[in-house]
């Protein structure tokens, strides 16, 4: 085990299922110590015992942005740094445009836009106090990379996403800051199965267009993530990473 002031840290927003556990399993597997972030205390705590001794819990809701700088003082001051952020947390809803109330908009964008910026500013406040550097992740989607019907709140929230992580990279890199996003593929998980379940269509559709013939798994964005934390990436900031087997690209 490394020293306590060599390990990195690292927090994990939605961390407690999904591509957030399998991003904060490949932490935890290469002695990163992983705060996992969320709201159901029941997934935490299943995801600690699967995770062992380099994960610790937090519950707390995201969309709590009055909370958030206190959280992560808080969380700076008994852990002494923050090395890593991945803005995890994301919901989706399915709709017709028209139907999309103000409301349901809204809902969207505080939990994938505005939640993500907080969580972002507060931490890069401790980053440079720290003067150590740090990384920071985003998770956008395929949302981002063309059209997709009946999701105009989340393809808003995850183009915001991109914008953000590109401005954050330029501002933050010459201070030692990268910013990097993942952009997932389909991948076999439980938000994806819900938007696919009553859609069978739309799954044939996305795997048609995927050329490696099938869907992704959450480990796949957690290796991404990963190598994007790692000193091998340090020389990469500012780029949106599709790793969906060439579903972006694909006809």
């Amino acid at each position: 085990m490394e020293k306590e002031n060599q390990q990195k840290i690292a927090i994990v927003t939605g961390g407690g299922s999904g591509i957030g556990l399998a991003i904060a399993e490949k932490f935890t597997q290469n002695n990163i110590r992983t705060i996992i972030v969320g709201r159901d205390q029941k997934k935490l705590d299943s995801a600690k015992q699967r995770l062992g001794e380099f994960c610790e819990t937090v519950s707390y809701d995201v969309n709590e942005l009055a909370g958030i700088p206190k959280l992560i003082n808080d969380l700076a001051g008994r852990f002494g740094k923050i090395d890593i952020l991945v803005n995890n947390a994301g919901i989706n809803l399915k709709k017709d445009f028209t139907a999309v109330t103000d409301d349901d908009f809204q809902k969207v964008i505080l939990t994938n836009v505005t939640s993500v910026f907080v969580f972002s500013r507060e931490v890069v406040k401790c980053m440079l106090e720290e003067k150590n550097g740090g990384v920071i992740i985003n998770i956008s989607s395929m949302a981002a990379q063309y059209g997709l019907p009946r999701v105009i709140g989340y393809s808003a929230s995850k183009n915001a996403i991109d914008g953000m992580t590109r401005a954050m990279a330029v501002e933050l890199s010459p201070k030692g800051i990268r910013v990097n996003a993942i952009a997932p593929g389909f991948n076999t998980t439980a938000m994806t199965a819900k938007a696919f379940s009553d859609d069978p269509e739309r799954m044939n559709k996305a795997m048609a267009r995927t050329p490696m013939g099938k869907f992704g798994e959450p480990a796949d964005i957690g290796d991404a993530a990963l190598f994007l934390v790692s000193d091998a990436a340090r020389y990469i900031t500012g780029v949106i990473l599709p790793v969906d087997g060439g579903n972006s690209v694909g006809f």
